[in-house]
């Protein structure tokens, strides 16, 4: 299967990367202002804040339905067609969950917004990595891999500050103006890639797929509930992966698999699904715990504890200038056992935080995490499409997003199981009077279990990733040039 675009003026593919980030930015960020938004919402609806987890579970079962079949659509459809028609679903939608009276009607809106963010994002992902050079690779997903980065940090405070002085309909009616601003220029400037080769659809692997995401995601969300039993989250989660190893051996047999798991076999691609996803869930425990801490632990305010985790978006936006030309320094390979080593470092630190630690070395730590964080997302991002051949580019993109989404919810997982250890090893049994012992284990499992993820990296080439200029300098030397 080839790429072809019947329109592609190079003066327009720079921009690419910039417009696909804006739709990323306004997906991730929803996913984590709704949080702050959940009691304002529930008074408004005249229910209590769990039932409106019927909302959350609409959104996730739409992104474990849609993820994995994404590729395949926009192979048929073409890519513009798809990215632009999910743009519109996901504003749509977006009015609509602002513009909702009761719970019935959010969750209605919820599961039509998953459908749109579950194409939105694989896709222009896809769009990205199909039209750009492997020159300009680094840059290029270096600008789209932001939003997931700063959104989960930038996302609380955000949301504490809409519906402390506004209302949580903001929220939802604020995608409006960009949802048009972007739909124009996808309009003008994205390309209608598509593929050659029309395949039949594997229904029996979206089935599975669909099972497998499904199980984790719900899983995940309920070990975030305190007031949930985690055994009952932890057999979904198990249950999600051993649907995940039947729809693993399902694709390797089915001659046009949904997920093609073939694309495993490149050593860069494989490195940043399995290892990468290891990292994923130790790094991404924190932005679950770390506010927890800071309002349970420390006392803070909500609003409080997420202007605090502002130095950890600092620390991720900063990055962003400095990692192309970091990867082209010292490779992928060092950089990664470099920042994963410093990121369980600090994710252990930040579990030794108290409220007697001066503000400075708090934002201090909190910042370095930022930077490990960003630059380990960046590293993975890149490294993933370095190697892989324009016909497997929309099997690669489909298995990185659904991988990517399920890590996100197991390092929520993560986090929330790890919490509930530390209060049964303390001999606490509620399951809100968190003390600062529990957290303290919590960051030493999440840093432990990102520790561990560097034997991965260490199995590296010292030349991955040099097509897309990852170490270009060490191999000048030791060519003698």
């Amino acid at each position: 299967m080839t790429a072809r675009s019947s329109s592609d003026p190079s003066s327009r593919i720079g921009w690419l990367p910039y417009i696909v980030a804006a739709t990323f930015f306004m997906e991730y960020l929803d996913t984590t202002v709704i949080a702050t938004a959940l009691p304002q919402m529930a008074h408004s609806f005249g229910v209590g804040p769990n039932s409106l987890s019927l909302g959350m579970t609409a959104y996730m079962l739409a992104l474990a339905i849609f993820i994995p079949v994404s590729g395949w659509v926009a192979d048929r459809c073409g890519s513009r067609t798809v990215f632009f028609s999910a743009v519109v679903v996901f504003t749509v939608a977006s009015v609509l969950c602002g513009l909702s009276q009761n719970v019935t009607e959010f969750t209605a809106a919820r599961l039509l917004q998953g459908m749109g963010g579950a194409m939105m994002v694989p896709v222009g992902r896809l769009i990205v990595v199909r039209s750009t050079d492997k020159s300009r690779m680094m840059q290029a997903i270096s600008t789209i891999t932001w939003p997931a980065i700063a959104a989960p940090v930038v996302g609380p405070p955000v949301g504490g500050f809409i519906t402390t002085y506004a209302s949580w309909r903001w929220i939802f009616l604020l995608n409006v103006p960009f949802g048009i601003a972007v739909l124009i220029a996808v309009a003008a400037m994205v390309p209608n890639l598509r593929g050659t080769e029309r395949r039949p659809l594997d229904v029996v692997g979206l089935i599975l797929s669909a099972l497998t995401l499904t199980a984790i995601l719900y899983g995940a969300e309920l070990a975030s509930q305190p007031t949930e039993n985690p055994w009952v989250a932890v057999a979904f989660i198990v249950g999600g992966l051993v649907a995940g190893v039947i729809a693993f051996q399902h694709a390797k047999r089915h001659p046009y698999p949904l997920i093609d798991v073939s694309t495993l076999k490149i050593p860069t691609f494989s490195v940043t699904v399995v290892t990468g996803s290891v990292t994923r869930i130790g790094i991404g425990a924190v932005p679950y715990l770390m506010p927890l801490m800071f309002q349970i632990g420390f006392g803070m305010s909500a609003f409080k504890s997420g202007l605090l985790l502002l130095a950890s978006a600092v620390g991720n936006l900063g990055m962003k200038a400095l990692t192309t030309r970091i990867l082209q320094r010292f490779g992928f390979r060092m950089v990664s056992i470099i920042d994963v080593t410093v990121g369980g470092i600090f994710t252990i630190v930040c579990g030794l935080l108290t409220p007697e630690v001066p503000l400075f070395w708090v934002l201090l730590v909190v910042f370095v995490y930022g930077v490990a964080r960003s630059m380990q997302f960046s590293t993975l991002a890149t490294l993933a499409y370095a190697d892989v051949a324009q016909p497997q580019m929309s099997a690669a993109s489909t298995l990185w997003s659904a991988a990517a989404q399920m890590t996100i919810g197991l390092g929520i997982a993560f986090g929330a199981v790890s919490l509930r250890v530390g209060a049964f090893v303390h001999g606490e049994n509620t399951g809100h009077a968190f003390s600062l012992d529990d957290f303290r284990l919590a960051f030493l499992f999440a840093g432990v279990l990102t520790l561990v993820s560097v034997i991965g990296y260490w199995g590296m080439a010292h030349d991955a990733g040099q097509s897309v200029g990852g170490g270009s300098r060490r191999q000048r030397t030791s060519s003698g040039r």
